[in-house]
Parts: structure tokens; sequence; C-alpha cells
């Protein structure tokens, strides 16, 4: 992940990418094309497994979190009107379902699974080039490895703005339909958390 001002090129292009493809996912799943349908909900399990473990706490929670999404996929992705709208969507119902389990869960302990103990944390977060030279790639997997301890360092509401705006390439308008903050507020907590980030991994 490159914590850089929104915009950048690389990451305005990566973005655009993922959002059309999620459309066109949406739109033929929509139409009746079983294969979309089938491709949808793999993207979908990805996203809802990933982002449920980093707000539920629980993994036993996330797992359930992560099947009612795939279901109400499965029964939204049929009526659903704008499909650019769809992925805003598929965050806001995991998240809420997340507060909500822990609501239940009052009292209890968080149980807390850290970034680095999450099912594919041990992907990087930007897609390596496979055809780049080995000590590169090396390179980077250990600036992913500090970047997540990093991010372990951050306030819990920090870190979810990061991980959906930077990690999962959401809009700043996304990002704040699904947490309920406004734009400006989103926008000032992705500075504050980019400079806590800056200042982990400058002194690691």
């Amino acid at each position: 992940m490159d914590v850089r001002p929104e915009g950048a090129p690389g990451g305005d292009e990566r973005r655009q990418r993922d959002r059309r493809e999620y459309e066109t996912l949406v739109r033929e799943a929509a139409g009746g094309s079983r294969s979309a349908m089938e491709r949808l909900l793999v993207r979908a399990q990805e996203v809802a497994y990933r982002f449920s473990f980093l707000v539920c706490g629980h993994p036993e929670d996330a797992e359930d979190v992560m099947q009612d999404a795939l279901i109400k996929t499965y029964q939204h992705v049929r009526r659903i009107e704008d499909p650019s709208a769809f992925r805003t969507w598929l965050y806001a119902t995991v998240r809420n379902a997340c507060l909500m389990k822990r609501r239940r869960r009052a009292g209890e302990p968080a149980g807390f699974v850290p970034l680095l103990a999450q099912p594919g944390s041990d992907t990087p977060v930007d897609v390596e080039d496979p055809t780049a030279p080995i000590d590169e790639q090396m390179t980077r997997a250990a600036a992913d490895a500090r970047l997540r301890v990093a991010l372990e360092q951050l306030p819990a509401a920090y870190r979810m703005i990061v991980v959906l705006r930077e990690m999962e390439g959401l809009s700043t308008r996304e990002v704040a339909t699904i947490t309920g903050y406004t734009e400006a507020n989103v926008k000032q907590r992705l500075h504050r958390a980019r400079l806590m980030l800056r200042h982990h991994l400058e002194g690691a």
C-alpha cells in the first residue's frame, strides 16, 4: 500500500479498474449470468472475510458475517439499480453486521485478530509484479510487513478508514457512506492516520 494523497496516478488507475470490474460483474449477474454471479460471490467472499476480521474482532463472528454477506449479495444483486453502488453496499453490510455482533458481545473480551494474523495477510497489499527481480519482491514484502505492523498501532476508527481508502481502494465518498462520517471528517482522519503511519514506519 502506498500512503499517498488521493488522486495519485497509480492508485486511481487501480481503483477505476476494480470499480469497472465490479460494475460489469454486478450488471451481468443481475441480468442472469450464472458465471458472473459465481465470480461476484467469490470477490464478495474475499472482501467480506477480510473486512469482517478487521471490524468484528471474533473469528466466529467474522465467519458468520461473511456467510450472511454472501446470502445478501445473492439476493440483493438481482434487484440492484445502480451497479456502481454495490461495493459501498457490501462494505456497509459487513460493517453493520459486525457492529451488531459486537453489541451482542458487550462485556466480553474483544478477541481482536491482528491484521498480521488475518486470512490473506501474507498476501502483499499491493499486487506484486511476478516479473520483478527476486530482491525487489523481497524488499516490497518487507515493506508490506512493516506497514502492517504500523497499522496495528492506529486507533480502530483510523485503521478502518485507512483500510477502506488505501487497501480496498474506495473513494472518500464511499468511505463516508460506509462509516457514517462526513467526507471532510474522513479526509481529516485519513490525513492524521497517514502521519501516524509515517511516524511508525520511520521509527521502525
